[in-house]
Formats: structure tokens, sequence, C-alpha cells
């Protein structure tokens, strides 16, 4: 019954509104601009009737202007009033009368005097004036008539306008009210039906939300929102179970936590006391080799001598190894005072440490200008140590070794990036690389212990940031890391 009602009420206010734009549209577009143009006509005859009047009564040529122009006008608004009437036999026929009376004055009077000369004009006006009067008085007579009728449609326009603006006010009106009484009935049935009984749901829940996990969640009102109620009932019995569930592992995952940290604690304790205890028996072993190599160096056999040699390489090797085993493991742990740093400086200190095999490889490094960070000064000087010395170590044979150091910001992070034209690393191995001890050459081709950029990986990460190597970069390899923005480390403080 309401949405037959709100139906017959919608339907009655489109149609106000309907008929009130077709009122409209037909005074804006018809009757008002009909009365406008009629007076325009009624205009043009009165300037060309004071031209020739003038004209005559003067013999001045100038007078012709407003008679011309009064012509030109008068085509305009008849053209344009016969457009605008239409269908409209009354008012086509006003015009026809004017047109008619019109013409017999400017053929009769008009036109004659306009194609004579001043002195004939002047001669023949006087003689000529009360006929012409009288006719255009005819002319007068009938724009006046037409300029009535009009008017008298155009007031029935506006009165039909101001009715219907009225007949819609009013049903909008009753939309209104009927409205509102139906929002008022709906408000009270979704109060009593719907709204009351999602308060008390929702207060049971936020009960059970705010930690009252065993608060049983009962339902009340509609079929729906009992359903609601029970899913909401299940829901919180399963939550129970799994929170249960849940506080259990992460318990077992806390006694795992705790005991990995132990763990990593005591193997990186173990891995520093190791290699920092089998430095002198190391030295020892390296020192009476290599003895022993000097002394007795071609006084036994070749194959004596050979044996020798590799005693002296192998003591040599394990004491490089220790040294960077006992370096990878200091890392975080010894050098851990973060302090801000300017990175150019580091770079420069690095640069002249690596002066010699960069004089004797010919290698060419450039950089942007570096920022500072908050870091280690200690650790970010072995980590542009070790990305250098890989670059230099790993050029072509062919080409001139070019090194291009580049920084850009990227959101909190300033990301880096070493780039070189060396022999590069193949894709399979770009992830491999970063590992401790993981070598790709032997170590005739290329001497080392496989443990820099795994070493650079654990500063960069310790630093709060990442590394990897840039797989589209050719020829040569791309390392790209990233280190925290001194100011985003400002901001995460505060």
């Amino acid at each position: 019954m309401t949405l037959t009602v709100l139906a017959v009420l919608g339907s009655l206010g489109v149609w106000a509104i309907a008929r009130t734009s077709q009122v409209t549209d037909n005074l804006v577009r018809h009757h008002s601009p009909a009365l406008d143009q009629a007076v325009r006509l009624e205009s043009a005859l009165v300037n060309q009737e004071t031209g020739i009047r003038g004209y005559g009564l003067t013999g001045e040529r100038s007078f012709l202007r407003p008679y011309t122009e009064g012509v030109a006008d008068e085509r305009a608004a008849t053209g344009r009033l016969r457009e605008l009437l239409g269908g409209d036999r009354r008012g086509l026929a006003d015009l026809a009368a004017v047109e008619r009376l019109a013409q017999r004055w400017q053929e009769g009077f008009a036109r004659p005097i306009a194609a004579v000369g001043p002195e004939e004009a002047v001669t023949v006006t006087p003689d000529r004036a009360d006929e012409a009067k009288r006719v255009f008085d005819a002319v007068r007579r009938a724009t006046a008539e037409q300029q009535r009728h009009l008017s008298k449609q155009n007031d029935a326009a506006l009165a039909d306008l101001r009715s219907t603006r009225e007949l819609r006010n009013a049903s909008f009106a009753v939309i209104g009210s009927v409205i509102l009484l139906v929002a008022a009935l709906v408000s009270e049935g979704l109060r009593r039906g719907v709204t009351s009984p999602l308060t008390e749901l929702g207060r049971s829940a936020r009960e059970v939300a705010s930690g009252r996990f065993g608060q049983p969640i009962d339902g009340t009102g509609p079929a729906d929102l009992r359903q609601l109620a029970a899913d909401v009932e299940a829901m919180r019995r399963r939550l129970l179970a799994e929170l249960e569930y849940s506080e259990e592992a992460r318990r077992l995952l806390d006694e795992q936590a705790a005991e990995l940290k132990r763990s990593n604690t005591e193997l990186e304790q173990f891995a520093y006391v190791a290699s920092h205890d089998l430095q002198e028996p190391l030295r020892k072993v390296s020192s009476f080799t290599q003895l022993l190599q000097r002394r007795y160096g071609g006084q036994l056999d070749d194959r004596a001598d050979q044996y020798i040699g590799f005693a002296v390489d192998g003591a040599n090797r394990m004491q490089v190894l220790i040294n960077d085993l006992l370096a990878f493991s200091r890392v975080g742990r010894v050098h851990n005072d973060h302090t801000e740093v300017d990175l150019a400086e580091v770079l420069e200190r690095t640069l002249d440490t690596l002066s010699v095999s960069i004089e004797e490889s010919g290698a060419e490094i450039t950089h942007d200008p570096l920022p500072t960070v908050l870091g280690d000064p200690t650790q970010l000087g072995i980590l542009w140590q070790n990305l250098l010395s890989n670059s230099v170590k790993f050029r072509a044979p062919d080409r001139t070794p070019r090194i291009r150091v580049s920084v850009t910001r990227a959101g909190d992070d300033w990301e880096f990036a070493v780039a070189d034209n060396g022999i590069g690393i193949e894709p399979d191995f770009q992830d491999k690389v970063f590992v401790l001890f993981q070598r790709l050459h032997t170590r005739e081709a290329y001497p080392g212990t496989g443990i820099g950029l795994a070493m650079c990986k654990k500063v960069v990460e310790f630093h709060g940031g990442t590394i990897a190597v840039d797989a589209e970069h050719s020829p040569g390899t791309r390392i790209v890391f990233t280190l925290p923005a001194t100011d985003a480390r400002e901001e995460e403080r505060s």
C-alpha cells in the first residue's frame, strides 16, 4: 500500500515537473520572444515613417538612413515572428494584417518619396502628408492590436506557469510529508526489530573483543539476526579454540627463539674463539714451514720441495681464511657504535687503501656525491673495500676497468649501486654469491676465500638495509644495496 501511494505521488510529481518545464519552455521560447519581435517590428516601421517624413520635409538624404535601417529590421522581425508564431493562426493573421498595411504605406508613400530627389520630395510630401498619416495610423493600430493579442497570450502563459508551479509545490509537499511519515514508521520498526537486537549483539561482541572470550553471545529479534548471533557465537568458539592453540604455539616458538638466539650467540662466540685461538698455532706452522722452505729448499729432492710448497701455501691460505672468518664474526658484535658517518670520507679512505691494486689494474672509479648515514664507520669501510676490490679483481682482461658508485633516494632509504664492466656473474649464481665461502672460480684464476660478499650482506643487514645483484646490468656486475636515511631514523625515534 505504501509503495502504491508513493508511486502515485511520484507520478504526479513527475507530471507536475514535466508540465512546468513545458509551460516554461513555451513562455521562454515562443510567447516572450514573439512579443519582443512585435515591439521590434513596430519600432522598425516607426523608424521608416520618421525617416521618410524627415526626408520629405527637409530634403536631407541623411533622413533616409533610419528608413533603410527600419526596412532591414522589419524584414528580420517579420521572419522571426513567422517562425515563433508557428501554428498560431490568430498571431499569423495579425502579422499578415500588419504586413499588408505596411506594404500599402510603403508602396503608396515611402518608396515613391525615397526614390525621387530632394527638391521633388519636398514638393510632393506636403500634398500627400494627410493621406500618408491616415494610412500609417492604420499600421500603428494593427501593430497595437498584434501586441495586445501577444501580451494577452504571454499573460495567459505566465498564469499557467504560476498554477503549474503551485501544483508542483503542492505535490512535492504531499510527497515529502508521506516520505517523512513512512521514514518515521520504518525507523521505529527498524529500531524495535533490528537496531535494538543489533545493539545487544554488538555489546556482546565488544565484551568478547575486550578479552572476555568465555562470554557467550545470545541472539534476539528476527530470525536473520538470531542466525547471525549463532554464527558469531560459533566464530567465538572457533576463535577461542584457535587462541588456545596459538598461545601454546607461541610459547613453544618463544622457547625455540630463545634457544636459537642462545645457539647463535654461542656459535658466534665459538667462531670468534676458534678463529682467534687458531691464530697462534697457525702462525707457528706457517713460520716453521716457511723457515723449512728457506733453509732446506733445493737440498732435498723435487718432491720434497713440492710438499714443502704445498704446506706453505696451505698454511697461508688457512691464515687468510681464519682472518676473514674472524672479521666476519666481529660484524655486529665488536664494532657496534652507530654514529653519523660521511660515506664520501669512508670511500676516499677505502680508495687510498686500494690505491696499489687500482693503479696496477688501471681502473677508473667515479662516484656521485655521497650522503651521511647512521652506522658504524669501520663496518661501512669494510663494505666499500669488499665491493670495490671485487670490481677491480674480477675485471675483464680485454677492457679498462670502469667502476661507478651511484646513489639515489628511495623513500626512507638511500639506494647505492656499485657497477663495473668486468666479467659479471651468471644469473644462476647471483643469489649464491652472498653465501659464506661460496666461490665461482678456482683459486688459481682469482684469489680469495669467498667471504667478501657474505661480509657485505651481513654489514648491510646489520644496518637495516638489503643487498642484491642487478640481474639486468650488462656487461659486468652491479651490486645494489640500501641504507636507512638519517632523517628517516630521526623520525622513527621521535
